[in-house]
């Protein structure tokens, strides 16, 4: 896990093996950064001009590396790009920050320590910094290295450390912080909480689905809330047959991993609302009878991914002490395909006591939402919002990197994506149009789990709303395509599991706990 110091060297004396600067790229090349003084200094005042000879421009993401004159103690400095210089009297934005700082971090693996001279005018620009050097450096090698004595006595995979692949950045010295400031420590605090959640949310999305599945996940989960005091309740197949949870119960026939439904509960004694956080957990999804074809099957590991983001929000609200209470429900199954799977023609009959005919097996995570939905809406919280990686439709509408938010309240919905855009999130809210409900009519069942093939993602909103207590506000984030990167990483962004919508869900809670939200 990479360290986070706040320092109070100046960018010329601190030992590392790295300095970090920013450089913007400006209407007639690159333009040094605040923050990097000190090393243009060490460059006689042609920083600017040695990157500009070298080719850089100062462009978001971009790095430079130059070797260190003398009057630093690093001998590498790396210069990365912010995008374009502000406007007069505006300070670099905090998702800038946040992504180059994100970019260095990823170029620095393999070193132990490197100091961050980029701008810092405000312990937001600090955490920003923080943030996305702490996600930068985040890699996933537990099943690298080749390490024959630590192969899993169980299934063979590799759970070693990863002894040969390239360790992530040991240490990050922030520059320019004031660690005695009462703001600048909390910012901090903040930042390493936040990203080490959302490091372990990624961990779990890459895990192989032969190491995870719905009884590991929630082994995982009732350890790590006994380590934060978060009270966990695991309901396991003979708990969910007994309660009548056909939703989740049919979408995990099919497996040999039986299904789980978790509850995390975090309470604070001075809170004054409750928040309910709801995440599909298919832990492998291969279609079901309704199989998926090659080419759609082999990352379906991550259909987890809002399962894990609710995870970790819940234990980022735990460990920073939130007064608001957030109960976390992860529905947990994997979706397979053999004698006792659910059939095309199926009907289910949910946790509310509704009937669902399942015309395909591949739309099972509205189906193990259906049932976390109800069971959180009995609690009567003050709002809930379900996270699932649920439509390729939603992928088609929105691309790679945003999410859609849908609601039955728009005021929420509005919230919810100022919030996204705030902390960094790209997300877009979208509409649940009322005559699109009729395309999940059936003749045999309350409801069918398909409707019309146009706004496929919508037809799954509605399909969702229908399981949400009377007079519960609610909202939907269907992150289908940022959950997962298959592209080269970018910015703070790694190859793989990203932790999408962890950040809005704490700043959503955090929110709350202000009494922000109404």
């Amino acid at each position: 896990m990479t360290a986070l110091t706040l320092s109070t060297a100046g960018a010329a004396t601190l030992r590392a093996d790295a300095l970090v600067v920013g450089v913007a790229k400006g209407a007639k090349g690159p333009v040094v950064a605040p923050g990097a003084e000190a090393v243009d200094k060490a460059f006689d005042g042609k920083l600017a001009s040695v990157l500009d000879t070298l080719g850089a421009t100062g462009a978001e993401g971009e790095v430079t590396k130059l070797p260190a004159p003398s009057g630093l103690k690093a001998p590498v400095v790396l210069a990365v790009g912010l995008g374009a210089v502000p406007e007069k009297d505006e300070a670099y934005d905090a998702e800038s920050l946040r992504r180059a700082a994100g970019a260095a971090a990823r170029a620095l693996n393999g070193s132990k320590k490197a100091a961050f001279a980029l701008p810092v005018e405000a312990a937001e620009d600090a955490e920003a910094i923080a943030e996305g050097a702490l996600l930068g450096a985040y890699s996933f090698t537990a099943y690298q290295g080749g390490d024959k004595d630590a192969k899993d006595s169980k299934n063979g995979a590799s759970q070693a450390g990863g002894s040969g692949a390239k360790q992530p950045l040991g240490e990050v010295a922030l520059l320019g912080a004031k660690p005695r400031d009462k703001a600048h420590k909390a910012a901090a605090e903040r930042a390493i909480a936040l990203t080490e959640e959302i490091n372990r949310a990624r961990d779990l999305i890459n895990t192989p689905p032969n190491d995870l599945f719905p009884e590991s996940f929630a082994a995982v989960a009732t350890a790590v809330g006994k380590e934060h005091g978060i009270k966990v309740q695991v309901l396991d197949e003979k708990a969910l047959v007994k309660g009548g949870f056909g939703g989740i119960l049919g979408v995990g026939q099919g497996s040999a991993h039986g299904p789980r439904l978790v509850k995390l509960a975090y309470t604070h004694p001075k809170a004054e609302k409750t928040l309910a956080l709801v995440g599909k957990g298919i832990t492998y999804d291969s279609g079901g009878i309704s199989l998926k074809p090659a080419g759609h099957n082999e990352t379906m590991k991550c259909d987890m991914s809002g399962a894990a983001a609710v995870f970790a929000a819940v234990v980022t609200a735990a460990r920073l002490g939130l007064r608001v209470n957030v109960t976390g429900w992860l529905a947990l199954a994997e979706n397979m395909p053999s004698g006792t799977a659910t059939r095309p023609g199926d009907v289910l009959r949910m946790y509310s006591g509704k009937t669902v005919e399942v015309l395909n097996t591949d739309a099972e995570g509205r189906l193990v939402l259906a049932d976390a939905l109800w069971k959180a809406s009995e609690e009567k919280p003050d709002a809930i919002v379900d996270v699932a990686t649920l439509t390729g439709a939603m992928v088609l509408a929105l691309g790679h990197r945003t999410f859609g938010i849908m609601s039955n309240d728009d005021a929420f919905r509005t919230s919810i994506h100022e919030i996204a855009e705030e902390v960094g999130e790209q997300s877009w809210p979208m509409p649940l149009p009322a005559e699109l409900r009729k395309g999940m009519d059936s003749p045999t069942a309350d409801i069918a789990n398909m409707g019309e093939r146009m706004g496929g993602g919508l037809v799954a909103g509605l399909f969702l709303q229908e399981f949400v207590g009377e007079g519960i506000t609610w909202a939907h984030l269907d992150i289908a395509g940022p959950a997962f990167h298959e592209g080269a990483p970018f910015g703070y962004t790694p190859k793989g599991g990203t932790g999408s919508a962890v950040r809005t869900l704490v700043k959503l809670a955090e929110r709350t706990a202000a009494g922000d939200l109404g």
